[in-house]
């Protein structure tokens, strides 16, 4: 009986015992509702493989596809008052925070990453949907000012991911005042000459909308993404009018001007290389400006000598451009413009 109780039952019971699945193993497209095993979404980077639908990524996930073999360092960003209002609706905020800081395991709604792209030197502020939203309050501001100082100092382009459903009502005028402030981090990157370049993703609104998400040189947007200030039925019931099928999409908007690109999330990281590459790339009239001053100088009895800033800048230039430069211009025929 030992034999049969201790041995043969556990094993036949092991044979038709439930097991357990765990619950994470399968994903339920919001588009398509297909099911996706998550080891395929995670590989393609959270976009459906049926129907292209982008889901939204975790921003450290997002700063590993983005700098070169995943490798980055993180920003430490500084501390902020926690509740400057002491504000109070059904819940404290600062329940709200604690909550939102146990859910996600960050501080508040923006991760700064600096790294490589393309051999570039790059740094990265992506949002956290997963935080309150994204919400922009004092501590998303003086991330995005943390980083803007570090792009200046690193001499690198500033790359900023929103996802975000705008200003955060808790913090009142105090997150109301984060888009100045904001304004004033991309002016600091514009003055430094360093590229500003914008990757919208879903959702980006409201007061982020309003603020630096648009200040951009260049706007890259993901497939489908949603991009406005109000909400669509906000806007119907405003203007009483029905809004054209895929307002306010990444798609729409390209068609409208207001985005210079819509691109697939595989596709980001070679986009972002080539974007970099070109807007680094040393200008001309700089070289130009080099060149002139070293004539000036041997006009003076001064040997005349290539500056090396200008050796490099030359090196430098794409092999289109040289070849462009190199090729005589094609004569005017009547009737061209």
């Amino acid at each position: 009986m030992n034999w049969l109780t201790n041995y043969v039952r556990p094993k036949i019971r092991a044979l038709y015992a439930r097991k357990e699945v765990p619950d994470n193993l399968w994903h339920k497209c919001p588009s398509c509702e297909s099911m996706l095993f998550h080891r395929d979404l995670e590989e393609n980077l959270h976009v459906c493989q049926h129907c292209g639908f982008h889901m939204r990524l975790d921003p450290i996930k997002r700063l590993e596809s983005m700098f070169d073999d995943g490798a980055y360092e993180g920003v430490e960003l500084p501390k902020s008052v926690a509740d400057p209002l002491k504000f109070r609706d059904q819940k404290r905020y600062t329940d709200r925070l604690k909550e939102a800081q146990t859910k996600t395991g960050r501080t508040d709604a923006i991760v700064v990453g600096e790294g490589r792209i393309g051999g570039h030197a790059a740094v990265v502020a992506a949002f956290d949907f997963g935080f309150m939203g994204g919400s922009m309050g004092i501590a998303v501001g003086e991330g995005l000012l943390t980083a803007a100082r570090l792009a200046v100092a690193k001499n690198a382009p500033l790359i900023v991911v929103p996802a975000s459903g705008g200003a955060r009502m808790q913090e009142g005028i105090l997150s109301l005042m984060q888009m100045p402030r904001t304004t004033i981090a991309v002016e600091m990157v514009k003055e430094a000459g360093l590229p500003y370049i914008v990757v919208l993703t879903d959702p980006t609104t409201g007061g982020v909308t309003a603020s630096f998400a648009m200040l951009g040189d260049i706007h890259i947007a993901e497939k489908g993404a949603q991009i406005g200030f109000a909400g669509a039925r906000v806007i119907e019931s405003t203007i009483r009018e029905t809004l054209p099928e895929g307002f306010q999409r990444s798609e729409y908007l390209m068609e409208h001007g207001m985005v210079d690109m819509v691109v697939h999330r595989r596709d980001l990281r070679p986009t972002l290389v080539r974007t970099i590459g070109l807007l680094m790339t040393p200008r001309i009239d700089a070289v130009v400006e080099d060149i002139d001053l070293t004539a000036a100088e041997a006009a003076d009895g001064e040997p005349a000598q290539m500056p090396q800033s200008a050796t490099q800048a030359t090196a430098a230039q794409p092999v289109a451009t040289q070849q462009a430069f190199s090729q005589p211009a094609a004569p005017i025929q009547a009737g061209d413009d």
